[in-house]
C-alpha cells in the first residue's frame, strides 16, 4: 500500500501494563533480582557474554518463556514484545494492524466494500437504517431511511452493536442475505445480493442560494480528486461563482490523493507538499502538475479540530499560495506520513516513514503534550502553542502564517470546546446518553406526519414532551440542566425531525442556517468576483490563536 496517513486522529493511553514493558527487563531485575537473579542467570546467560542486539532479545524472551509466574504461549509473547517496542517509539501514528484493521482499512481507502450498502445507527436497541447508500443493493430495492431492521435471517437484531449488524450483512460479492425491516406498524422482507458498494469520498454537493457551491470532503481514499472534480464541474454547470470546501471532521488518508486535490487548485509547478524522511536521504517534493480548472473560481476551505493529515495537506498549500482562504479553528496537526507494510502473519505494519511541510516550509505538527507520569503516552491532539511563539512564515501574498501546531485558519470561526450546558447535560446523562437520542428520535417520527415545512419550529411543548419521555425511561437529568441546554437540544431535535420527514438534502439546509462557519464562508465569497477578492476584507496581520484551542 502506498504512503498513508492516518485513517483517524487517535488518543491512544498505554496504561500500567505498558508503562512495565516500557521500563524493560533490566528494570524489572533491578527491583527484583534478590529472588530470581541467580536462576535467571544460569538458565540464560552464558558467563562474561556481552549483551545486545537480538542475543539480548533472544534472552529476555527465554526467560519470560520459562520461568514467567505466568505461562504464556510463544506467539503472545512475541505480539507483546511488538507492542512494546511500537510504544516505545512514542508515536502514536505507528502501530501493528491485526488482519481485520487491515481489511476495513483497505476498504476505507479503496473507497469499496462488499454488501447491501447501508448506514445504520442504533436506535432503542435496534438497528434503524439512516441512509442507503446511493447506487447500492438496498437503494435499489427500495429500503428507506427510518426502516428499523428487525430480523437477518432467521435472527432478531434487537441489542445487536453495530459491528455485529454490519458482519451479519457484509459478505462475499454474489452471496445473498435476507433481512426484515419494521416500516411503521408493516413490515417487508428483502432478500438481497451482495455487491461491491463505493464509499463516497464527496459525500454531499450542493449549489446554495447565493450561488455558492458546496462540497463535503469526508475522507481521502483512491476516488476523492476524481469525485470532487466531478461535483466541482456540475456545480459550475449549475450556475455556482465560488466554492465551498468543507474539510471538518475529515480525518485524512491516502497523501497522493491530497497532494491530487491541491493540484486541482493550484497552478503547475507551485509546491503542494515536500517529505523529509531521515536524515541522509533526500527530501521529496510534491509540484502541481497540471493547469487550475477552475481559476477564476473564488474558494473558501473549512477546518476544524477534527481536519487531520492529508486535509491538511490541502488547506495548508491553498493557503500559502493565497488560492482559499481558510475558516474555522486550528485543526489536528498530524504533519507526519506513514507506509502500511504487509506481514506474513495477514496483519501490517504501519510506519512513519517522514514528516511532511507545507509549500512555505511549515511544520503543523503538533508538539506533543508530555505528562509528567510515564505511564501515560504523549497526547496524540497535544498542546497548542501561544502564537507569540509559534514559527511564522509569509505566503505568496506576503501574509502571515503559522507552523508547530495545525493549520490556523485565517477567520477563526466557531468553538473548539462543546458549549458548558452541552457538557453539563453529557454528564448527567452518562451511559444514558443512547436512551436519550432513541427518546429524540422517537419524538421525531412522531412528528414526521405533522410537520408542514423542513423549517417547522421546535416548541416548548415538544421540548416539554421529550423530557417527559425521559422520565418514563427512567433517565432524565434534572430540569435546569435540561433546560439550560434546551437551545441546542431544540436544535437537534429540529434537525432530526426535519430529516425523517424532508431526507437528507432538507437536514443539511436546515443545518445550514445554524452553521456560523458556513454562513461566514459564504459572506466572504458572495462579495469576491475573483480568488484574490475572498481577501479584501481580511485584516493584514497575524492571526490570534483562540484560549480554547
Amino acid at each position: 500500500m502506498s504512503e498513508l496517513l492516518p485513517d483517524a486522529p487517535r488518543h491512544p493511553r498505554r496504561g500500567l501494563r505498558a508503562l512495565v514493558a516500557g521500563i524493560g527487563f533490566g528494570g524489572l531485575l533491578g527491583l527484583g533480582s534478590w529472588w530470581s537473579g541467580r536462576d535467571l542467570t544460569a538458565a540464560t546467560q552464558p558467563a562474561r557474554a556481552p549483551l545486545g542486539g537480538a542475543r539480548l532479545f533472544d534472552q529476555v524472551v527465554a526467560a519470560v518463556a520459562q520461568k514467567y509466574v505466568d505461562s504464556l504461549p510463544a506467539d503472545s509473547i512475541y505480539a507483546k514484545s511488538v507492542a512494546g517496542m511500537l510504544n516505545e517509539l512514542e508515536d502514536p501514528f505507528t502501530s501493528f494492524l491485526t488482519e481485520d484493521r487491515v481489511r476495513r482499512l483497505s476498504e476505507q481507502m479503496n473507497g469499496t466494500f462488499s454488501g447491501i450498502g447501508l448506514q445504520i445507527d442504533i436506535r432503542d436497541g435496534w438497528p434503524v437504517v439512516i441512509e442507503p447508500l446511493i447506487g447500492g443493493p438496498s437503494e435499489r430495492a427500495g429500503v428507506l431511511a427510518g426502516d428499523r431492521i428487525v430480523r437477518i435471517g432467521k435472527e432478531s437484531t434487537k441489542d445487536l452493536d453495530r459491528e455485529e449488524v454490519f458482519k451479519r450483512l457484509r459478505g462475499v460479492t454474489g452471496s445473498s442475505v435476507t433481512f426484515t425491516v419494521a416500516r411503521g406498524d408493516q413490515k417487508q422482507d428483502f432478500t438481497l445480493v451482495r455487491d461491491k458498494v463505493h464509499l463516497r469520498a464527496v459525500q454531499r454537493v450542493t449549489l446554495l442560494q447565493n450561488g455558492t457551491g458546496y462540497v463535503d470532503v469526508n475522507v481521502f481514499n483512491a476516488f476523492t480528486a476524481t469525485e470532487l472534480s466531478a461535483a466541482i464541474d456540475s456545480l459550475v454547470r449549475q450556475g455556482a461563482r465560488s466554492l465551498v470546501m468543507d474539510l471538518r471532521g475529515n480525518p485524512g488518508g491516502l497523501l497522493e490523493q491530497g497532494v491530487a486535490v491541491a493540484d486541482l487548485f493550484l497552478d503547475r509547478g507551485q509546491s503542494i507538499v515536500q517529505l523529509r524522511g531521515r536524515a541522509g536521504t533526500p527530501p521529496q517534493t510534491y509540484t502541481d502538475s497540471q493547469p487550475q480548472r477552475w481559476p477564476t473560481l473564488p474558494v473558501a476551505v473549512l477546518v476544524d479540530r477534527s481536519s487531520a493529515s492529508a486535509s491538511e495537506i490541502v488547506a495548508g498549500a491553498l493557503q500559502d499560495h493565497d488560492r482559499a482562504v481558510v475558516l474555522g479553528v486550528t485543526s489536528f496537526g498530524k504533519g507526519s506520513a506513514q507506509n502500511v507494510y504487509p506481514l506474513s502473519s495477514g496483519g501490517a505494519l504501519r510506519l512513519t516513514i517522514a514528516r511532511w511541510y507545507t509549500p512555505v516550509g511549515r511544520s503543523i505538527n503538533r508538539p506533543p503534550e508530555r505528562n509528567p507520569d510515564d505511564d501515560v503516552e504523549p497526547d496524540t491532539v497535544g498542546v497548542s502553542l501561544p502564537d507569540t511563539i509559534r514559527p511564522r512564515f509569509r505566503t505568496d501574498a506576503g501574509r502571515t502564517v503559522f507552523g508547530g501546531g495545525g493549520i490556523t485558519p485565517d477567520v477563526i470561526v466557531g468553538d473548539s470546546v462543546t458549549p458548558l450546558p452541552v457538557q453539563a447535560l453529557a454528564r448527567a446523562m452518562g451511559k444514558n446518553l443512547g436512551a436519550y437520542r432513541d427518546a429524540l428520535s422517537k419524538l421525531a417520527q412522531q412528528r414526521k406526519r405533522t410537520m408542514n415545512t423542513p423549517g417547522d419550529a421546535v416548541t416548548r411543548e415538544l421540548l416539554d414532551a421529550l423530557y417527559l419521555d425521559l422520565i418514563a425511561r427512567r433517565v432524565a437529568p434534572p430540569r435546569t440542566v435540561f433546560d439550560a441546554a434546551g437551545p441546542w437540544i431544540a436544535r437537534s431535535l429540529g434537525y432530526e425531525m426535519t430529516r425523517v420527514a424532508f431526507g437528507g438534502e432538507a437536514e443539511f439546509l436546515r443545518r445550514t442556517q445554524d452553521d456560523a462557519t458556513l454562513q461566514r464562508a459564504s459572506q466572504i465569497l458572495m462579495s469576491a468576483r475573483t480568488p484574490r477578492d475572498v481577501f479584501g476584507n481580511l485584516e493584514r496581520r497575524a492571526v490570534t490563536v483562540p484560549a480554547t484551542q
